[in-house]
């Protein structure tokens, strides 16, 4: 019995002393952004935020994950469609929302290739690509896939590709296509172009050709804590910032 009485208050102090465990937070995020936020989540400031996850896909296939149930903590969209889809079911904590950054179409080619056009009612898409299909994120309802598609059809230009695309699960897969040569170009974002050495970009669609590229941030419901707030906290900062203009975005604030 006095051992016991001894081993207590011991227990005790030890707990007291170990370090608190952070936090878990798991953040979903558009595939495009990957390079970016693998980057952010990895800086110093990133550190106090809590031991960060982060899971990357089509923003489509996300949003119906988290309707579904998946347990996520914050969402980025790279549209606001999804957003608000999300939002118009309760699952986003309102108050918390913020555009985080912007982007920018171009059709890219493999870098070896010697592709050149400018994107208009002219160009002769089905020319330069011969035999082979254009890659796009899948255009119903991936954000990538339905930014080229207004685009193209603003253009003018959809007829010559709605039956020779390749559909891709997200952009990423899309710019993978391009960069291992097996499409010969492929619609994606410009951040996409800046992060794929094997790809170059041979043409930018006109701004005025697509809605505006804008990627909202913001909690979930009922997971908006202290360490959703401080990761949001974290992406709205001078060093984020940096590293998204690094990797071709356009970070909201510097608008």
């Amino acid at each position: 019995m006095p051992v016991l009485r001894l081993f207590g208050p011991l227990l005790f102090l030890l707990a007291a002393a170990a370090p608190a465990r952070a936090a878990e937070l798991l953040v979903f995020a558009a595939a495009s952004l990957k390079p970016a936020l693998d980057e952010i989540v990895a800086l110093p400031e990133a550190e106090a935020v809590a031991g960060i996850k982060t899971s990357y896909a089509a923003s489509s296939a996300l949003a119906r994950q988290i309707e579904a149930g998946a347990p996520a903590d914050v969402f980025v969209s790279a549209d606001l469609e999804w957003m608000d889809w999300l939002q118009q079911r309760g699952h986003v904590a309102a108050a918390t929302r913020f555009v985080l950054a912007r982007n920018e179409l171009v059709l890219v080619a493999p870098a070896p290739s010697t592709v050149q056009l400018t994107l208009d009612r002219h160009t002769d898409l089905r020319g330069a690509l011969g035999d082979a299909p254009i890659a796009l994120a899948e255009p119903g309802s991936v954000p990538a896939g339905k930014y080229a598609k207004a685009a193209f059809e603003r253009l003018g230009l959809w007829p010559q590709i709605q039956t020779r695309y390749v559909a891709t699960e997200n952009v990423r897969a899309a710019l993978a296509l391009a960069a291992r040569g097996e499409a010969p170009l492929a619609a994606v974002y410009r951040s996409d172009a800046v992060s794929e050495p094997k790809v170059r970009v041979v043409a930018a669609f006109p701004a005025d050709s697509h809605p505006p590229i804008v990627y909202p941030a913001a909690a979930l419901q009922q997971h908006d804590g202290a360490a959703a707030q401080r990761f949001l906290a974290l992406l709205r900062s001078a060093p984020a910032r940096a590293v998204l203009q690094r990797w071709g975005f356009r970070a909201a604030a510097a608008d």
